[in-house]
């Protein structure tokens, strides 16, 4: 159907992550933080049906996933479901463009140094929207363009197709060719990867097949919510049972590359900006990741000089004195709102402590 062709290139067109279509409705699109309505008219039950049949849901399903691709190539992740009898579905744009990690503003240095790893587990963890698999694309483009590796995807939805240049790609979606994360991450270790990149940890089973995974020689690149590194360490350890913490917890602190937490804020001189914090494991953060994380991860990002850690609110600071973010944003994005104020005026920790004390 022409209709719904043109709103999918629409959606692309204006640079939307997602298209929203309900019976009678205006349909309207994602734009990092923000929904827009597409000035085409209502999405009509014909055209619903239509994308219902193209999915090859049944006429009266309530709620069915499939992928979706127009006549001009263009590919989405498809959720269809009923809202008070009527159609309705969220058509995510699934892309073969990949942006550069210097594009988004990541640590370009640290996040090389950590893929170039044979072996081990790379976090990067964040909030729902905040470009968690964006970051991890872009890294494995990376290494498409410099290493030869074969690199397996288990993911839920596919989010970026990869075409291969150096690197050999195996591509699987959750429930399309795998029943499950920590089965599709099960089956991938038989199947000669050299780097496993596992779209989110869930649960126990899968975080602990990630672990064995990254100790048997593999590199693991997978991503958690959460609001900060301290925090993804102390959910992985809080994620296996009172009998199995403490293997769990000793493999993590043995297998752990690092973290990279991230989130967007709007900007100056661009929509959104990407602000991060990240440590890499070192001998003095494996005792604290063994304990679950605590004030000590966090105290010892604030404080180091190296360039491998770095807290978000130095990394908040550093934007704002470069201009790419207002301090309201930044100070609207900051973990404590006090402390990003005293480093903004150039007052350490340490040394407000000390004044404390």
């Amino acid at each position: 159907m022409e209709a719904l062709e043109s709103l999918c290139e629409s959606c692309l067109q204006a640079g939307g992550s997602d298209l929203f279509l309900r019976e009678g409705a205006t349909p309207f699109i994602r734009l990092g933080d923000q929904l827009l309505g597409l000035e085409t008219g209502q999405a009509t039950e014909e055209l619903l049906k239509h994308l219902w049949s193209a999915c090859g849901a049944k006429p009266d399903a309530t709620d069915h996933d499939a992928s979706f691709v127009t006549r001009s190539g263009l590919r989405f992740r498809v959720n269809l479901y009923r809202q008070l009898g009527l159609r309705g579905a969220v058509l995510r744009s699934i892309k073969t463009q990949i942006p550069s990690m210097e594009q988004l503003g990541l640590p370009v240095a640290v996040f090389q140094k950590w893929l170039s790893r044979s072996s081990g587990l790379i976090l990067v963890t964040g909030s729902t929207g905040s470009g968690k698999s964006t970051t991890m694309a872009a890294g494995l483009e990376w290494l498409n363009q410099t290493a030869t590796r074969h690199i397996i995807t288990i993911e839920d939805p596919v989010e970026y197709l990869f075409q291969d240049h150096l690197c050999r790609f195996t591509q699987r979606e959750v429930g399309a060719d795998t029943p499950s994360f920590a089965e599709g991450l099960r089956r991938a270790l038989r199947q000669s990867p050299d780097i496993i990149l596992l779209g989110e940890i869930r649960d126990a089973v899968s975080a602990n097949t990630a672990l064995q995974a990254a100790e048997t020689g593999h590199l693991v690149i997978t991503s958690l919510h959460s609001s900060s590194a301290t925090e993804a360490v102390e959910r992985l350890h809080r994620i296996f049972t009172p009998e199995e913490r403490e293997d769990a917890s000793s493999l993590l602190a043995a297998q752990l590359i690092g973290v990279l937490t991230q989130q967007l804020v709007p900007g100056l001189k661009k929509s959104l900006f990407l602000v991060a914090e990240y440590f890499e494991n070192q001998a003095a953060t494996r005792q604290w990741i063994r304990r679950g994380g605590g004030t000590e991860l966090a105290d010892f990002m604030q404080n180091s000089q190296s360039e491998e850690n770095q807290s978000m609110t130095n990394s908040l600071v550093q934007a704002l004195r470069e201009g790419h973010v207002s301090m309201e944003h930044a100070l609207a994005a900051a973990p404590v709102a006090d402390e990003f104020r005293r480093a903004a005026m150039g007052i350490s920790s340490a040394a407000f402590q000390r004044e404390q004390d």
